[in-house]
């Protein structure tokens, strides 16, 4: 059979060709690869040139390399984190005719590291945690998709930071099952898997002297299954709300983000029978929400502040008419965020007289008017709306402050 490469992109084939491949990957020269950190892997896995690009090649029998490749299409198909798929080479064969095995070829996820990799290197314990919360992100969003993975481990994910978020992405697919949905019984079974086998892989990092001492690795396997459970448990309860029921949705916001998760993506679905809410959760590092709000909308803030902010102008953006996550002709979320700055945030702060707002800035001032609006809601048990929220703060609780009153500018 001759050579054959099945390719997503009429462009790669062209690059691909120029590669060895009459070669096994284990005698590929020095001259096509490329050094980076490699977690365990049961087949041979090179880097490689191919243009401008770093690939990843992994060789393994053609069935499976066909039907991996197709399930990372899927993935890419359903917004999953998971490596980019670009081609399947089969038909090798060595110099004097003797076949060799298929290939599977994913595009590098610049910035990355095998998690084994992260977990070789000191850092600290709570960088770890947070490293196991993207973990478990990458379940829940997979089983959420109907993706049983069946090899969950360090070796088979990657980390990479992007923009000041923790990301884990799925690199090896070849053992998962794409079904409509899950049932609790795969979950588990999935779930159970990761366990055992972080803790293996941490195992062996403590026995070669390579691990933080601070990591015990039963501990850290148990943790995923926990982070699973909470974040499972939160982005699947009902989600339905009837109109004027808004406040239930901040609410949904709190719980994740008490359980250390933010809000990477907010949809608002409506329905005759109420608004139906979908959360993708992500892992964010120390001074993200600063950075970002300062980015989208110019308001330099503290960082819980920022969270808050931010946290309401997710929500303000899901019940725009224009807001299209993914979508390019939808508006950008700059946009959105300076729409939000200009009809809500400015008239909001404006509307508390400045003799009243002592030595609070305009982020601290927006901020408490949401805290009180949340405390109004919950009491109510229905959304009293921004406006109600304002005039009750300015009666109630301003005049009962002890500090002095001094003006500030906005």
């Amino acid at each position: 059979m001759a050579l054959q490469i099945n390719a997503t992109n009429p462009e790669h084939p062209a690059l691909l060709l120029e590669l060895p491949w009459h070669l096994p990957l284990e005698e590929w020269p020095e001259k096509y690869l490329v050094p980076l950190p490699r977690g365990i892997s049961r087949h041979v896995v090179r880097y490689a040139h191919a243009g401008d690009e770093v690939i990843a090649v992994k060789e393994l029998a053609q069935r499976p390399a066909l039907r991996e490749y197709e399930l990372l299409r899927d993935l890419d198909r359903l917004g999953i984190p998971a490596v980019d798929p670009l081609a399947v080479v089969t038909g090798r064969t060595d110099p004097d005719g003797e076949p060799l095995e298929s290939v599977l070829i994913t595009r590098h996820l610049g910035g990355s590291m095998p998690y084994r990799s992260m977990f070789e290197t000191t850092m600290r314990p709570a960088t770890m945690h947070r490293l196991m919360d993207a973990l478990a992100v990458l379940l829940v969003r997979l089983h959420l998709a109907g993706f049983a993975w069946g090899d969950c481990s360090l070796s088979n994910t990657l980390f990479r930071r992007d923009a000041g978020a923790f990301a884990a992405y799925l690199v090896d697919a070849e053992t998962g099952d794409l079904h409509p949905e899950l049932t609790r019984g795969q979950r588990e079974y999935d779930l159970d898997l990761a366990r055992v086998n972080i803790s293996g892989e941490l195992l062996d990092l403590e026995a070669s002297g390579a691990l933080h001492p601070s990591v015990d690795p039963i501990d850290f396997g148990t943790e995923i299954c926990a982070r699973y459970q909470e974040l499972w448990k939160e982005l699947t309860r009902t989600s339905v709300y009837p109109a004027g029921k808004h406040h239930y949705i901040e609410r949904r916001i709190r719980r994740l983000n008490e359980l250390g998760f933010d809000v990477a993506e907010m949809q608002i679905e409506h329905a005759p029978n109420g608004d139906t809410v979908t959360f993708v959760p992500k892992v964010v590092d120390a001074g993200h929400h600063q950075r970002q709000l300062l980015r989208l909308t110019g308001l330099d803030t503290e960082e819980n502040q920022a969270r808050r902010l931010l946290n309401d102008l997710e929500s303000w953006m899901a019940t725009q008419d224009d807001y299209a996550p993914g979508d390019p002709l939808g508006a950008r979320p700059e946009v959105l965020a300076h729409r939000w700055v200009r009809e809500v945030f400015r008239p909001t702060v404006r509307s508390v007289p400045p003799e009243l707002r002592g030595q609070m800035d305009p982020a601290q001032i927006y901020h408490e008017l949401l805290e009180h609006r949340w405390y109004l809601s919950e009491r109510a048990q229905h959304d009293i709306g921004l406006d109600t929220a304002v005039e009750d703060y300015i009666r109630r609780v301003l005049p009962k402050r002890r500090e002095p009153l001094r003006p500030v500018e906005e």
